[in-house]
C-alpha cells in the first residue's frame, strides 16, 4: 500500500516538474523555464498548419490557374475620370432635357388657361388623402367640422386611385398613369388663386408621362408652385409622420431655382415693446426667412435697441454660409435675446449697410442679390437720408424687405415702413397672428425672382446639393426629442412596475450598455430608410406681362379695405404691371443612379469615386454617413471634401495644410489635374485604419457645378485585369450552339447587388441574381445588339420660344402644339454595361469548378483530416467582377440559421475582408488574413457562435506587371481555432506544458484586436484594453503604430435646456399666477412627501441596499459625478428625491455636429524581427511577441505570476475635440475656399415699372372678445 502511495506521490511530482517547462512557479525565475525558442516554433507551426489548411481548401492555385488567359492593361486615370464624367454628363443631359420639357408646356398652359373659371365640381387627385393598397378608406388631412355655417361651401372630395408598389420608386405605392398634388397645411386649396394653379396644370401629366415613357431612369418629376401647391409624378400617397410640414417653397431645389444667390441681413427689433406674442412672432418671422436660404446664400441675423448686436456673437462684422449647421446654430441662438430699451434704427441699417457694402465692393458671399429685412412693430420716421447715402447712390444695389409685427398699428407705421420697402424695390408685409408667417414671408422670394421672370430668356439650371428624400431637417430635433420623451416613459412605468428591479445593479448595467449601443456613431443601421439624392429644377415663368392687383390697405388702426390697383396700358387695359414666378419644375436624381455610372469595376479595390459640389461639399462621397440613430445628422449635406479625404500629414484637428487647401481648390475651380498623395482611411465602423498612397485623378462635369474624382493605389492601381478580346459573350454562344452563360451560374453564387450589370425598365426582378440569369439567357440569342448609352433627344434651343407682341405673348401654332403635347421619343427597353458583363462571365466560365466539392476534386486524403478538425468550413471566392462564389465543407443543405455566406458578404471588392487582403499582399504575399467579428459595448459579441476568416489576395502577373484578379478564403468557428491553437501551445520542447496558468497566450491580430484568448470572452476586444501594459511596451517598441483619425461627421450630446422665462413680462396678473402655482406645488409636495413615508415604514421593497450611485442614463457628453449612497443616512425625502431624479429622470440632449478623434493601431513591419526577437527579463519584459507565419497575427505569450502595473486602458474610442469655440464659429472663422454659382441675375431695367410692393393682412374683428376672454383663461392656466 505504501509503495502505491509513493508511486502515486512520484508520477504527481514528475507531472509538476514537467510543467515547470512551459511555465514557473515564481516570478524570478519563471521566464528562464520558457524560451524565446519555444515561442517561435508555436508560431512556425501554428502559421504553417493554417497556411497549409488555407491552401488546400480555398484550392488557390487552381484559383491562380483559372486566370491564365486573362490580360492585363495599365489604367490611365485621366483617360477613366473623363470617360466617368462623360457618361455622368450625358446622364444629365437626359434629365434637364426632361425638365425643360415641363417648364416649356406649364408656361404655354398657364399662359392660355390660368384664366379659365375652375368648375365648381371640379376634382383632383389630393396626394394626402389618396388610398393605398389595402386600405379600407381614405385618410381625410382635415376633419369634417362638427358645427353648421350658413355660408359653408361643400367641396368635391379627392379623385381615388388605384395604387400599387413600384421597385423604380422605392417600393412605394404609385399610379403611373397620373400625377397628384401634395398641398401644404398652411395653405388653402380652394383658395382662388391656389385651384386655378391645381386645374390648369393638371395638363402636365401628358409630359411627365412621355419623359418617363422617353427615359425610363427618370425619378420623381414635379412642378412646384408659387403659391404652394406641388404637383408630382408618379401620383402616390403622401405619408406624414408625424405631421406634414413639407412645403416645397423651402426646398433646396425649388429656392436656389426661384432665384439667384443672395446675401441677407436681418434686423430684428428688440426694444422694449417687442414683448410677448411680438416677439414669438418677430422669432418666427426669422425662422422661415433662414428657412429660405440654401448653401449658395449667406446670412447674418442682429438685434437692435441702443446698441446693435449678432445673436450669434462670434459671427460679428460678417456673413455665414447658409449651410444646415449655421442656420441651426443662429435659430438656438434666437432663444437668448432680451427686449429692452428704445430701438436705434439708424444704428442698425447703417450697420446693415455698411456690411453688404464691404462684401458687395470685395465679390464675398454670394456676390449676386443684397436684402436686409426689418422686423419691427413700428418706426419713427422712414429714414430716407440712410437709402439715400447707402443705397440710391449706388443704383439700389440692397432691397429692403419690412415685416410689421402686431394687431394694433398705426397708419404712420404702415406708411413709413412701406415705404421703406417701396422705395429700395423690397416688399411689405404686416403680420398679425403666428399662422400667416410662413405664406407671408414666402413673399420675397417672387421678389427676388422678379428680374429673373422679366428678362424670360434665359431658365438657369440648378443642381442641389445632396438631400434626403423623405423628411425635412428641421424634424431631426424633434425626432430625437419624441425618442428622449419614449426612454423617460419607460424609466417611469418600469420604476412603478419593480422599483427593487429597477434599482438593481443589473438592471443599471443593462441599461448602461443599451445607451451606449444607441449612441453608437458609426453603424448607421438606419441608412436604408433614407434615399439620398440631388434635384435638377428650373424656374416656370409667368408670360403675361399685366394682371389685376388687389391688396389691403390701412384707412385707420382699426380698418382694412380691399383695393385693386390698375394702370392704364397702351390698349386701354387698366392692369397692373407684374413679373410673376410661376413655379419651379424639377425632376430627383438618385445618388445611387450617378454611383452606377462611376463603374467601380473599372477602379479596383481601395479606389472609388466621388464629387465635389463648388462650395467643396460632398455629393457621393464612400463615407458619406448622413444618418446617426436612424436619424438624420444636423449638418448631413454640407461635409466639405477635406473632412472625408483623411491625408497623413500627422497635423492637429482642422489645421489643414496649405497644400492640401490647394489641391482642394483646383477640385473646386474644376480644373483637371492629378495628384499623389499620403492618406490615412479607417474601416469596420472606424475600428480599423491603414495608411496608402493614392493617386487622384479630377475633371469638372461639363455645365454643373460638381466635379468628379478617383482615387487609386498607387501600387496595385496602375493596372486592371481584363478578359481576352476573343471571349465575346455573344460571339462564345453563337459558337456554343446558343449555349447560354448562365451554365457556369448553377449554385451558390452572388454579385454585387449595387453595381450595374444590365437593368431592365420594365421588368421586376426579385434579386440581382436573377436579374443577370434574364439577360444571360437573352444575350446568347441570335439578333442580340449591346445597347448604346442613352442620350438626350434634341431640344429646339434656337426656336423662339415666346414671342412678345405689344406686350401680350403671341404663341405659334406650333409653340401651342408643343405646349400640349410632347412627341413620344423611343427608347431602350433595357441597358447593359458590356464591359462588367464581360468580364463577369469570363470569371464565371473559368471559375465554375469552384462548385465542385473539395472531396470531389481534392487528390490525396487531406480532405477528411482538414474536415474533421475544423469542422464545418465555407470556402469562398469573389472576384474582381463582382462575383462571389461560396462552398460548405461538409456540404449542407438547409442552412437555416444564418444566411449563406455570399447573401451576407455579397459586395466583393468592397468587402472589409477583400480590401485588406489586397493590403497585405504587399506586406507578405503568401499570407492570409485573419479576422474575427469585433466585440464591442456597443456591439457586443457571442463569442460562443463567432466565426473567423481568412482571406488571401490572387494576383495575376505577366512578368513586370500584377493586379490583383480575385480573393480565395476560409471561414470556420472560432472555438475550432482556438483548440488549435491550445492543442499547439500546450508543448514546451516536445513536452506538454499547459498544465498550469502561469501563462497567458494571446492571438492579436495588425490592428490590436484579439483573435484568440485563454478568457473566451476577450475574443474581439482591443488587446491595449485587456492588457494595456503590454500594449503599451508594444507601441513605444514601434511594433504597432498609432493612426490619429478624426472624424468630422460626428455629433454630440448638449444638455438642453428645458426653460426659457425670458419671454415672460413680470406683470400684477403673472405674478398672482406665481403665487398659485407656488401654493399648488407646495401642497402636492407635503402630500407627496406624506405618502412616500407612509409607504417606506410599511414596505421594504424600497431597501437601501438596492440605491446605487450608477446613473443609469448617463450622457457620455456631460458625465456627471454622483454622490456615493453608500455613506449615507437613512432615507430623507431629499435623498428619495435626488436618488429618483439619479435614476428615473434622463438628461435632455439635443444632437449637435462635433469632431471626434481617436488613435487606431497598425502593426508595423519594418524590421519586424529585429522588434520582436527580444527576450523575456522576468517581470522587466515580462512577455514574448512573434509573427505567426503566413498570417496578420501576433503571438503574444505573457507571464501571468508577474504583477501588472497600474497602466490606465489604451481607449480605440472617439472622444470629441474641445475647441475654444463652438464648431460653426470655429468654420467661420478659418473659412475654406468655394467657387461662387456662375449665373446671377438680380436686375432688369423694367422692374421699376412693377408697382406691388406691399400686401397687409385683414385680422378678424367679430371674435376679438372670446379671443380675449380665453387668452386671458390661458394665461392664468399657464
Amino acid at each position: 500500500m505504501c509503495n502505491r502511495v509513493g508511486s502515486f506521490i512520484l508520477l504527481l511530482l514528475l507531472v509538476f516538474l514537467d510543467s515547470r517547462d512551459c511555465s514557473a512557479n515564481a516570478q524570478h525565475d519563471s521566464t528562464s523555464k520558457l524560451s524565446l525558442n519555444t515561442v517561435q516554433s508555436w508560431a512556425v507551426k501554428l502559421g504553417t498548419e493554417l497556411y497549409h489548411f488555407g491552401e488546400f481548401i480555398t484550392r488557390k492555385k487552381e484559383v491562380q490557374d483559372s486566370f491564365k488567359s486573362a490580360q492585363i492593361e495599365s489604367r490611365d486615370g485621366e483617360k477613366l475620370v473623363q470617360s466617368m464624367a462623360d457618361d455622368i454628363r450625358a446622364m444629365m443631359e437626359l434629365k434637364i432635357s426632361a425638365v425643360k420639357r415641363i417648364v416649356e408646356a406649364a408656361e404655354n398652359m398657364a399662359f392660355d388657361k390660368q384664366n379659365e373659371p375652375v368648375p365648381e365640381d371640379y376634382q383632383f387627385y389630393n396626394s394626402k388623402e389618396m388610398e393605398e393598397p389595402y386600405e379600407e378608406a381614405a385618410i381625410r388631412t382635415t376633419a369634417e367640422p362638427e358645427f353648421n355655417l350658413e355660408n359653408w361651401i361643400v367641396r368635391p372630395p379627392t379623385k381615388s386611385a388605384h395604387l400599387q408598389l413600384n421597385p423604380h420608386f422605392s417600393n412605394i405605392p404609385v399610379n403611373i398613369n397620373f400625377s397628384s398634388v401634395h398641398v401644404p397645411t398652411n395653405v388653402y386649396a380652394w383658395a382662388p388663386e391656389v385651384i386655378k394653379g391645381i386645374h390648369w396644370s393638371e395638363g402636365l401629366d401628358t409630359h411627365f408621362l412621355n419623359n418617363y415613357q422617353s427615359d425610363p431612369t427618370l425619378s420623381w418629376q414635379y412642378f412646384g408652385s408659387s403659391t404652394g401647391f406641388m404637383r408630382h409624378y408618379p401620383a402616390m400617397k403622401w405619408r406624414a409622420d408625424p405631421v406634414d410640414i413639407y412645403d416645397c417653397r423651402t426646398r433646396a431645389w425649388y429656392m436656389e431655382a426661384a432665384a439667384s444667390p443672395k446675401d441677407v441681413v436681418i434686423l430684428v427689433d428688440r426694444s422694449g415693446s417687442m414683448t410677448g406674442q411680438r416677439r414669438d412672432i418677430a422669432k418666427h418671422v426669422v425662422t422661415n426667412i433662414l428657412d429660405t436660404l440654401g448653401n449658395n446664400d449667406f446670412v447674418n441675423v442682429m438685434t437692435f435697441a441702443d446698441t446693435v448686436e449678432e445673436v450669434v456673437p462670434c459671427f460679428e462684422d460678417s456673413l455665414v454660409q447658409a449651410t444646415l449647421g449655421n442656420l441651426r446654430e443662429i435659430k438656438l441662438a434666437l432663444d437668448n435675446f432680451e427686449t429692452m430699451e428704445i430701438a436705434n434704427f439708424s444704428a442698425a441699417l447703417t450697420r446693415a449697410f455698411e456690411l453688404l457694402e464691404i462684401y458687395r465692393n470685395n465679390s464675398g458671399g454670394a456676390n449676386c442679390n443684397q436684402a436686409i429685412m426689418l422686423v419691427t412693430d413700428g418706426v419713427p420716421y422712414n429714414y430716407k437720408e440712410l437709402f439715400e447715402k447707402y443705397n440710391w447712390k449706388y443704383d439700389t444695389p440692397v432691397r429692403v424687405f419690412t415685416y410689421l409685427i402686431g394687431r394694433e398699428v398705426k397708419v404712420a407705421d404702415v406708411r413709413e415702413v412701406k415705404w421703406m420697402a417701396c422705395a429700395n424695390r423690397g416688399f411689405y408685409v404686416h403680420l398679425s397672428t403666428l399662422a400667416e408667417v410662413r405664406e407671408r414671408v414666402l413673399e420675397h422670394v417672387n421678389v427676388l425672382a422678379r428680374p429673373l421672370v422679366l428678362q424670360r430668356e434665359k431658365h438657369p439650371v440648378v443642381w442641389t446639393p445632396v438631400y434626403a428624400n423623405i423628411t425635412d431637417p428641421k424634424v431631426a430635433d424633434y425626432l430625437w426629442e419624441q425618442r428622449e420623451r419614449a426612454e423617460q416613459k419607460e424609466r417611469f412605468m418600469s420604476q412603478r412596475r419593480d422599483k427593487v428591479l429597477f434599482n438593481s445593479e443589473q438592471e443599471q448595467d443593462r441599461r448602461w450598455r443599451i445607451t451606449q449601443m444607441k449612441q453608437g456613431q458609426y453603424s448607421e443601421l438606419g441608412n436604408s430608410q433614407y434615399q439620398l439624392m440631388t434635384s435638377v429644377s428650373m424656374p416656370v415663368y409667368d408670360l403675361r406681362h399685366n394682371e389685376n392687383i388687389t391688396e389691403n390697405v390701412l384707412i385707420n388702426e382699426a380698418y382694412w379695405v380691399s383695393v385693386t390697383k390698375e394702370s392704364v396700358e397702351e390698349n386701354g387695359q387698366k392692369e397692373m404691371r407684374i413679373a410673376k414666378l410661376l413655379g419651379v419644375a424639377g425632376t430627383d436624381v438618385p445618388l445611387s443612379e450617378i454611383q452606377a455610372l462611376m463603374t467601380p469595376y473599372k477602379i479596383g479595390v481601395n479606389g472609388y469615386a466621388f464629387i465635389v459640389t463648388n462650395n467643396g461639399y460632398i455629393l457621393i462621397h464612400p463615407d458619406l454617413r448622413p444618418v446617426f440613430q436612424q436619424i438624420l445628422k444636423p449638418s448631413y449635406n454640407s461635409v466639405d471634401m477635406i473632412e472625408v479625404e483623411l491625408f497623413d500629414d500627422d497635423r492637429t484637428p482642422r489645421n489643414f495644410s496649405m497644400e492640401l487647401t490647394a489641391f482642394r481648390q483646383e477640385i473646386i475651380d474644376q480644373r483637371t489635374g492629378n495628384k499623389v498623395m499620403n492618406v490615412k482611411y479607417h474601416m469596420e465602423d472606424m475600428r480599423r485604419a491603414s495608411r496608402s498612397r493614392k493617386h487622384y485623378f479630377w475633371t469638372g462635369i461639363a455645365d454643373s457645378p460638381f466635379t468628379l474624382v478617383i482615387t487609386i493605389p498607387e501600387n496595385y492601381g496602375r493596372h486592371r485585369i481584363t478578359p481576352p478580346p476573343t471571349d465575346d459573350i455573344h460571339r462564345l454562344s453563337l459558337t456554343s450552339k446558343n449555349i447560354s452563360a448562365r451554365q457556369y451560374l448553377s449554385d451558390k453564387w452572388s454579385v454585387h447587388p449595387d453595381w450595374l450589370y444590365c437593368r431592365h425598365y420594365e421588368r421586376t426582378f426579385s434579386s440581382p441574381e436573377e436579374e443577370l440569369l434574364y439577360f444571360l439567357e437573352r444575350v446568347a440569342k441570335p439578333g442580340w445588339r449591346w445597347p448604346a448609352k442613352p442620350r438626350p433627344p434634341e431640344h429646339h434651343k434656337n426656336k423662339p420660344g415666346h414671342e412678345k407682341h405689344n406686350g401680350e405673348y403671341k404663341g405659334t401654332p406650333e409653340s401651342r402644339e408643343r405646349g400640349k403635347t410632347s412627341n413620344a421619343i423611343p427608347r431602350n427597353e433595357y441597358y447593359c454595361d458590356h464591359g462588367l458583363m464581360q468580364a463577369l462571365v469570363y470569371d464565371a466560365r473559368n471559375t465554375a469548378w469552384f462548385n465542385k466539392s473539395i472531396s470531389e476534386s481534392a487528390s490525396d486524403e487531406k480532405a477528411g483530416e482538414f474536415i474533421q478538425r475544423f469542422g464545418y468550413i465555407v470556402a469562398f471566392l469573389a472576384t474582381h467582377s463582382g462575383l462571389t462564389r461560396w462552398q460548405t465543407h461538409p456540404p449542407r443543405e438547409h442552412e437555416t440559421e444564418k444566411p449563406e455566406f455570399g447573401k451576407q458578404y455579397p459586395r466583393a471588392i468592397d468587402e472589409v475582408w477583400y480590401r485588406r487582403a489586397v493590403e497585405h499582399h504587399y506586406v507578405d504575399p503568401l499570407s492570409y488574413v485573419y479576422s474575427v467579428q469585433l466585440n464591442t459595448e456597443k456591439v457586443p459579441l457571442n463569442v460562443s457562435a463567432a466565426m473567423v476568416t481568412a482571406a488571401h489576395a490572387v494576383f495575376h502577373g505577366d512578368g513586370h506587371r500584377k493586379t490583383p484578379a480575385a480573393v480565395v478564403g476560409f471561414q470556420f468557428k472560432h472555438e475550432r481555432l482556438r483548440e488549435w491553437f491550445d492543442n499547439i501551445t500546450c508543448t514546451c520542447e516536445h513536452k506538454p506544458c499547459d498544465e498550469t496558468n502561469d501563462w497567458d497566450c494571446y492571438l492579436v491580430d495588425n490592428n490590436g484586436w484579439i483573435i484568440v484568448s485563454k478568457d473566451t470572452n476577450q475574443t474581439g476586444q482591443f488587446f491595449g484594453k485587456i492588457r494595456p501594459d503590454i500594449m503599451t511596451r508594444l507601441i513605444e517598441e514601434d511594433v504597432y503604430k498609432p493612426i490619429h483619425v478624426v472624424d468630422y461627421q460626428a455629433v454630440c450630446f448638449r444638455e438642453k435646456k428645458t426653460t426659457n422665462p425670458a419671454t415672460m413680462l413680470i406683470t400684477p396678473l403673472e405674478n398672482l399666477r406665481l403665487v398659485m402655482a407656488w401654493f399648488i406645488a407646495t401642497t402636492f409636495w407635503v402630500y407627496n412627501s406624506i405618502t412616500i413615508g407612509l409607504a417606506q415604514s410599511s414596505s421594504d421593497s424600497y431597501d437601501e441596499e438596492y440605491v446605487t450611485p450608477t446613473v443609469a442614463y448617463q450622457n457620455y457628453e456631460n458625465d456627471e459625478e454622483t454622490d456615493d449612497l453608500s455613506m449615507s443616512k437613512p432615507h430623507t425625502t431629499r435623498i428619495v428625491e435626488r436618488d429618483f431624479e439619479k435614476l428615473v429622470l434622463i438628461n435632455r440632449t439635443r444632437p449637435t455636429p462635433c469632431d471626434r478623434e481617436m488613435f487606431l493601431y497598425q502593426l508595423d513591419y519594418k524590421n519586424l524581427d529585429e522588434k520582436l526577437n527580444k527576450p523575456s527579463k522576468a517581470c522587466e519584459r515580462p512577455f514574448y511577441v512573434q509573427l505567426v507565419n503566413y498570417t496578420n497575427m501576433l503571438l503574444v505569450v505573457v507571464n501571468g505570476l508577474c504583477r501588472v502595473p497600474d497602466v490606465p486602458i489604451i481607449p480605440v474610442e472617439a472622444t470629441e475635440v474641445q475647441y475654444n469655440e463652438s464648431l460653426p464659429c470655429l468654420k467661420h472663422m478659418h473659412p475654406l475656399y468655394r467657387k461662387q454659382p456662375v449665373s446671377c441675375i438680380r436686375n432688369h431695367t423694367e422692374e421699376s415699372n412693377i408697382d406691388m410692393c406691399g400686401r397687409g393682412s385683414l385680422p378678424p374683428t367679430k371674435l376679438w372678445i372670446v379671443f380675449g376672454l380665453l387668452s386671458t383663461f390661458r394665461y392664468i392656466a399657464m
